[in-house]
């Protein structure tokens, strides 16, 4: 095991006091001391991953991300709020967009995010610093490849996915002035993204929280001043709101890379473009575009069972909608926990403790598990504590119930299956966690298609092939870890 506690007394730099000295001395001295101060803090942080206690560190990274999770959230609702007062053309043009917008946040954060704290927990965990480093400018390439591509598509091929999607009109117009807008900045989401996914990977769940809990509260009161032309800001309408989302990342880009640059930093951004090794983004891209792969699935899995559920008419998808919004609820808490359990074993996956990293995973998933089980067991028994506030129409409220009573009680084994997947991102082994994406998507999409158009089966057959995608997608999860432990085939590391 590496030493992780540097003597002071031979490791602390020497700051000198002779008036000679002068400011640029004092200046020089302030920075070693900030870099001694955030090398030791990593090295303390690497001893707590390695040898601390599985669960307790693991609610001390997964707290802060999930307390800014909610806020996000909160924020989110309101953002909604200021737009319906727009009137409905411009909130069904918003809406249009959001399964987009949520695509790119979903593969920024948990895919391509992944693979790059993945890659850097992996790096820190062997000792090797340099590389840890080097990785975060492989990473801000490829956050502005990605997000270069993400604007070229949007505007090149926008106008037609949304009119496809049934915006025709003011409602066209009004998802394209919002998409416009936010896409012209998404470079910014994904730098964002991925610079804080880089610091979690190292341990360091405070800073990106803390960047990204500040600038809610700036974009909090910004859209509603864009919005609706408050002050001596213009009236933007529905474009104000996406101007103000930019605004956001801009700020949240900028912080974070600033200080990643500074030497309070664990990690350190270098713009030596030496450091852009082929082998590096390929590491990253070797679990990120998997993982990325993973997000794409999970989000056609809702759109087509939602269209599925539409041929019911529309208090189904009414009811449907706000049921199993109730699932989204759900992302927030696993993600947090997810990621810091990515951090935990990709750490240990590095160094060589490949039994520990397994025994993080494990005890991670039953956690989640019962976080997860008891959010579902509750919505099952107590459906219209939930559905009522949404709606009180009946047609509504029996789709919604029936969701509830039908797949809520499995979401444990869900939960289960979600952390093992992050799990697997921190040891880069995500192959299976994928496929059994894909046997949820097919069961619960296709099957579920067929069931209905073919067999005549109602809402209830539909949930439940819905209920059968969640049981196989746990299920498949925790036997390729059971049944192909991750010992097989690892490296040593390189120090």
């Amino acid at each position: 095991m590496d030493q992780v506690t540097p003597s002071t007394s031979s490791v602390a730099p020497r700051v000198g006091t002779a008036a000679s000295g002068g400011a640029e001395d004092a200046s020089s001295g302030g920075v070693a001391v900030a870099a001694y101060i955030a090398r030791s803090r990593m090295l303390a942080r690497r001893q707590t991953l390695l040898t601390g206690a599985i669960l307790p560190t693991m609610l001390k990274l997964a707290i802060p991300t999930l307390i800014v999770l909610v806020v996000q959230t909160m924020v989110g609702i309101a953002e909604t709020y200021f737009v319906s007062f727009l009137g409905t053309d411009a909130l069904a043009g918003v809406a249009l967009v959001f399964p987009v917008l949520m695509l790119m946040q979903m593969m920024s954060n948990g895919g391509i995010g992944g693979g790059v704290a993945s890659a850097i927990a992996r790096a820190l965990g062997a000792g090797r610093k340099d590389e840890a480093d080097a990785l975060v400018l492989n990473a801000l390439v490829l956050a502005v490849v990605f997000g270069v591509a993400f604007s070229a598509a949007e505007f090149l091929g926008g106008s037609a996915l949304y009119r496809a999607l049934g915006g025709q009109g003011a409602t066209l117009a009004a998802s394209l002035a919002y998409a416009n807008t936010v896409f012209a900045g998404a470079a910014l989401v994904w730098i964002v993204s991925l610079m804080a996914a880089a610091l979690r990977g190292a341990g360091n769940t405070v800073v990106p929280a803390t960047v990204i809990f500040i600038g809610m509260f700036v974009l909090l009161p910004l859209s509603p001043a864009l919005i609706f032309g408050w002050g001596p800001f213009p009236k933007l309408g529905v474009a104000g709101a996406g101007l103000a989302v930019v605004t956001y990342y801009l700020i949240g880009a900028t912080i974070l890379i600033a200080y990643l640059r500074s030497a309070r930093s664990t990690l350190h951004l270098s713009f030596n473009i030496k450091r852009i090794k082929w082998r590096r983004l390929a590491d990253i891209l070797r679990v990120g575009g998997l993982s990325a792969l993973g997000a794409i699935q999970a989000n056609l899995t809702v759109v087509l069972v939602t269209g599925v559920v539409g041929l019911f008419g529309t208090d189904a998808i009414a009811g449907y909608g706000i049921a199993s919004r109730l699932d989204y609820i759900l992302i927030p808490l696993l993600f947090a926990l997810g990621t810091a359990a990515l951090t935990m074993v990709g750490t240990n996956f590095g160094a060589g403790q490949v039994a520990r990293a397994e025994r993080i995973a494990w005890i991670s998933a039953f956690f989640a598990a019962g976080l997860t089980e008891l959010i579902g067991a509750l919505a099952a028994i107590f459906p219209r504590a939930w559905l009522s506030l949404f709606s009180t129409e009946p047609g509504v409220l029996a789709t919604g119930e029936l969701y509830l009573h039908t797949v809520a009680p499995f979401y444990g084994i869900f939960g289960f299956g979600m952390l093992l997947y992050f799990a697997g991102q921190g040891a880069g082994r995500v192959l299976w966690p994928v496929l059994a994406g894909t046997a949820r998507l097919i069961i619960a999409a296709a099957i579920g298609w067929i069931i209905v158009v073919h067999f005549g089966g109602g809402l209830r057959a539909l949930f439940i092939a819905v209920a059968a995608a969640s049981v196989t997608y746990g299920v498949v999860t925790a036997a390729a870890l059971w049944l192909r432990s991750w010992d097989r085939g690892v490296p040593i590391p390189r120090k």
